[in-house]
This record gives C-alpha cells, sequence and structure tokens, in this order.
C-alpha cells in the first residue's frame, strides 16, 4: 500500500506543477482535478524507477483522482508568506546543549583617527574607524551619509548593484544620529554608519522586489526584524541593494551587478548587490543572505569579508524565503571586525521566527591564537591547483610560520551528495507554488536551464518520499560533521572545491571568508575559516588576527577609489 501511496503522490506532484490555477481565497468547491488516464500513471512512473502492473494501478486509480481533488481544495487557500512549515530543521546533533551566557565583543575604539583630506578615503573606513571620528566631532553622520548617497548615485549606473536607494530615509536616520551623539545618547559602534541591505529583506514604504521581474513593484508594509534591529543600533539606511532574480546568480530584472575589481564580470551569487556595495565604498557595511553560498561567493568574487552564520542566530522575518531549512542572514563587511560588530547587533531569538536561537557571541579582538584548535580540510587544498590553492597554502604557510599548529581533516564522503539539492529546490517549490502555477514565473527575465524558473517548475516533479528521505541523510550528515569539528575551533577551508558549501550550508555551521590576494587576471580571491555550531567568535577571531598578519582586505579597486 505504501508504494501505491507513493506512487499516487508522485503523479499528483506532476499533475499539480502542470495545472495553471491562481491561489485565491476559500471557494465553496473545487475546480474539478485535469483527466488523467491510467495510461498517464503507466508513463509517469518511468521518471521515477517504479514498474506498477495494470492490477495495481486499477487499484490506485480512484485514489489518485481523490487526491487531486483534494489538491485542488488545498490550492484554493492563501498561505502568507511568513508561514513556515510545521516541519522544521534541528541541527543540534544528540545532546547537544546551545551554549548560553552574555556577549563578549571586546573592540576598544582606535586611538588617534584623524580624518582623511579625501572623500574616498573616508568612505573605506572600518567600522570602528568611522565610528572614531563620529565620536570626536571630526565627521558627522549627515556628512557620511549624504558622502555614501553621492557615491552610489555616481556609481551605481556602472555597478548595477542598488535597486532602490532609499535617500529621504537615510537623512532623517542620520539626523536623529547626530543629534542622539551630541546629547550623550551612544547606541554602540554602528550609531550613525550609513549601511545597505540585500533587496529580499522588506523595508517599509521601499519596494521589495526579490530582484525579479514579477514583484518589481512589491511594496510590504512591514519593517523586517533585521532592520529593527539595525535601527535599535542607530544604522543608517541608504540602499536596498540588489538580488539576483529569486536569490540566485547576479542577475536581476534591471541587468547584472557587476565587480568592482573588473566591471566586465559579474559579481556572482544572489548577495551580488552587497558584496559589490561593500567593495566599491557605496556603504559603511551591507547585509546579505545565503542559502547554497550567495554570501561566499560574492564576498571571494568582490574581495571582501562576508560571515554566514550558524543557521538560526538572525531573525528571517520579513525576509524572502527561499530555503526555510537552509536560508541564513549574515553580514558582508570590509573586515572580520566589522562583521563581528554587525553580527552582534542582529543576532538573537525573535518570536517572529520560529527557527531562531539565542546564543552568546565571544569576540575577541586581541585573541591568543595559541588558545584556538585549528585544523584544515588538506584534501580539498591539496587537489587545489589553480590560483586559489597557491594561496592558500601561502596562507597555511603563513600562519605556520606564526608557531600554529595545523592538524588536518578530511569531510565526510559516504553520502548520496547528488540528492541534496532536492532540499533546497523542493522547498523554494512550495514558497512559489502560486507563482509557477500562475504562470508569472514565465515573466523571470532568466529562462535558461540553470536558471530559477526552470528550477521553480521542476521542483513540482520532486516525489516527496525523496525530499524526507534526504532530510533523513541530513540528520546523519549533522551528527557526523559535528563529531569532525568538535575537536577543533576553526577549520580552514577552500571556499569552493570538493562539497564544502554544500555539507556546511546543510548543517548550519558558520562560516568567514576572508580575501588572499588577486590571481594573474587581477581578480580576487579567498580563503574560509569554519566554525563549530555558534562559534562565530571564534572564526571572526581567527580571522581578524590572519588579516593583521595580511592585508589583502584594505585594497581598493582603483575604479572607485577616487
Amino acid at each position: 500500500m505504501s508504494r501505491e501511496y507513493l506512487t499516487g503522490l508522485i503523479f499528483i506532484m506532476i499533475l499539480g506543477g502542470c495545472a495553471r490555477q491562481p491561489v485565491g481565497t476559500q471557494t465553496d468547491s473545487a475546480e474539478s482535478p485535469a483527466a488523467f488516464s491510467k495510461q498517464d500513471i503507466h508513463s509517469t512512473q518511468k521518471l521515477y524507477g517504479l514498474a506498477f502492473g495494470d492490477q495495481q494501478i486499477d487499484t490506485m486509480y480512484p485514489y489518485l483522482q481523490r487526491n487531486a481533488s483534494a489538491y485542488d481544495s488545498l490550492r484554493a487557500y492563501t498561505i502568507p508568506d511568513a508561514v513556515m512549515p510545521a516541519l522544521t530543521l534541528d541541527i543540534h546533533p544528540r545532546g547537544y546543549v546551545i551554549p548560553d551566557g552574555p556577549d563578549s565583543l571586546l573592540i576598544s575604539l582606535p586611538q588617534h583617527v584623524t580624518r582623511p583630506e579625501s572623500d574616498h578615503e573616508i568612505a573605506f573606513l572600518s567600522i570602528t574607524e568611522l565610528a572614531a571620528l563620529l565620536r570626536t566631532d571630526q565627521l558627522n553622520s549627515v556628512e557620511l551619509t549624504e558622502l555614501y548617497l553621492d557615491r552610489l548615485s555616481r556609481y551605481n549606473p556602472t555597478l548595477q548593484c542598488a535597486i532602490s536607494i532609499t535617500k529621504e530615509l537615510a537623512l532623517t536616520q542620520a539626523k536623529q544620529a547626530d543629534e542622539e551623539l551630541a546629547a550623550g545618547l551612544d547606541r554602540g559602534l554602528l550609531h550613525g554608519i550609513p549601511y545597505g541591505v540585500k533587496d529580499l529583506v522588506s523595508v517599509r514604504s521601499y519596494p521589495t522586489t526579490w530582484g525579479a521581474q514579477p514583484y518589481q513593484d512589491q511594496v510590504i508594509d512591514h519593517n523586517a526584524t533585521i532592520i529593527k534591529k539595525l535601527e535599535d543600533a542607530g544604522a543608517v539606511l541608504v540602499a536596498k541593494l540588489v538580488s539576483g532574480a529569486l536569490a540566485r546568480g547576479d542577475v536581476w530584472y534591471g541587468g547584472q551587478t557587476m565587480n568592482p575589481w573588473d566591471t566586465l564580470q559579474g559579481a556572482s551569487g544572489s548577495s551580488a548587490g552587497s558584496a559589490s556595495a561593500t567593495a566599491a565604498g557605496l556603504v559603511g557595511f551591507s547585509i546579505g543572505t545565503e542559502t547554497l553560498g550567495s554570501i561566499t561567493s560574492p564576498s571571494t568574487r568582490c574581495g571582501v569579508t562576508g560571515l554566514r552564520p550558524t543557521y538560526g542566530t538572525v531573525s528571517r522575518d520579513g525576509v524572502m524565503s527561499l530555503s526555510w531549512s537552509m536560508d541564513k542572514v549574515g553580514p558582508i563587511c570590509r573586515s572580520a571586525q566589522d562583521c563581528a560588530i554587525v553580527y552582534e547587533a542582529i543576532k538573537g531569538k525573535d518570536p517572529a521566527d520560529q527557527t531562531t536561537t539565542e546564543a552568546p557571541l565571544h569576540y575577541r579582538s586581541n585573541v591568543d591564537i595559541t588558545s584556538l584548535r585549528i585544523a584544515c580540510l588538506s584534501s580539498l587544498i591539496e587537489k587545489d591547483t589553480i590560483e586559489s590553492g597557491d594561496q592558500i597554502r601561502s596562507s597555511l604557510a603563513l600562519l605556520q610560520s606564526q608557531g600554529i599548529v595545523i592538524d588536518s581533516l578530511s569531510l565526510p564522503t559516504d553520502f548520496p551528495y547528488d540528492v541534496f539539492d532536492v532540499i533546497l529546490r523542493a522547498e523554494a517549490g512550495a514558497f512559489f507554488d502560486e507563482l509557477v502555477r500562475s504562470g508569472d514565473v514565465d515573466m523571470m527575465v532568466q529562462q535558461t536551464m540553470r536558471s530559477r524558473a526552470n528550477s521553480l517548475r521542476q521542483a513540482r516533479f520532486i516525489p516527496a518520499v525523496e525530499y524526507i528521505q534526504a532530510n533523513r541523510f541530513r540528520t546523519m550528515l549533522i551528527e557526523e560533521m559535528h563529531e569532525l569539528m568538535k575537536e577543533y575551533d576553526v577549520v580552514i577551508t577552500p571556499t569552493f572545491g570538493g562539497r564544502q558549501l554544500m555539507i556546511t550550508n546543510l548543517t548550519g555551521h558558520p562560516v568567514v571568508t576572508v580575501p588572499t590576494g588577486f590571481d594573474d587576471d587581477g581578480h580576487p580571491m579567498s580563503i574560509s575559516f569554519l566554525g563549530q555550531l555558534y562559534g562565530e567568535g571564534d572564526i571572526l577571531s581567527f580571522a581578524h588576527y590572519f588579516q593583521g598578519i595580511t592585508d589583502n582586505h584594505k585594497m581598493i579597486p582603483p575604479l572607485f577609489g577616487e
């Protein structure tokens, strides 16, 4: 009977993918399902390697018709975007206890910071340097905001990194920040600092387009939790930055977001606008999202520092969902220390997001590097024969020259990795069900085999059983990765290569990606530091140490340093 039910479910999923019915409010009666024959069932099961005979199909045929009617009834209801599935991901291995206690963000403002002579030099200062200038009255938030607004206006036509420039809101927030600082009210290091947010995040009174033509006029009357947290920290929102269409790649309905180091090259993953704007000095810092590389990839391409936090540590309230069990929100900045400052402000439990957790951040700008247990994914590093591999090996040699002992690890191999992608695609298909069935998905700019539009359509052909089975293997992967990581605070890895990105996005582990230099064509490259669950403090402290003995994060794209 279970095999019969599986086949029925498979067929109805396919049937549902072909029907184009708009989702509306509840109706008195569901439309009749599209007619299908027993021969259709015979043909359909070939997609999944099944071989039921005529008698079995005769038996299940009425069941499938009943299921079709039930699915039509389901589609007569509207599901609000904010509603998550009742089944949510638990990233914690058996017996795991979430750390508790207060944060410890040990950062002091730099002393004797003087205002640079040129505005473009100001635009590339770190958060702590800008904060020092604001508190010594060498600069005020309105001046700084106008500087970034001017740079956005001047360079956005080239980079295509901003969808909405929030000038009126920014100047209002900047004026308030100046007044509060003058009155002695200091909200912290982000007070008065301009930033940009990926346009998957809702901001009241401004479009939230998700980078896709069907949503280009969408205005969501809600400030996402992350926007509220940054407002509470006194930060100034200057722009909603480009997301690749529905969080895929660097192409959106208005064009392609470009890399400031090479304006003929795209900025890569869907947080393209955030990475591009940060690298070009158009914002003080930015917010991106990652499901399967969308912080790490554009951070690498644009030569900036990106933190993908532990799954569930930053609220996704008001943020477009691509995969409820894989989406994360994190900062893209000019340095690891800047990422620590921003992460401390945005993390935390949120009643509006049932997946969020509360865990402390322990960041030390003067970390005793010998207190950290370090390893590297040596097999990936040894196999990497391209220029990025040479840079990573040079970085390892530099760290070892500082007396750091680095052990060797290898990623788990005995898993059906080819099937894990169905988790993301099935969840995306559910969130964008109405878009596909209405036919509006055909409006999206990209319609190629690897496009988001095509991915959403084929999601209708993923059996529910395979989705569940993939998540059962995911549970096993979570356990094995915990065993692998538990003896180490930091694991050094190539940003790409092997299955590192897929594995750690599935298991929810944090990673910080930092620049290591350039290839022969002048394009930035990177290295990544993985941490234990909730181990952002250790990997950020280590990344800050690494950036203290290198200077790649301080490099400025020549076309934007004037």
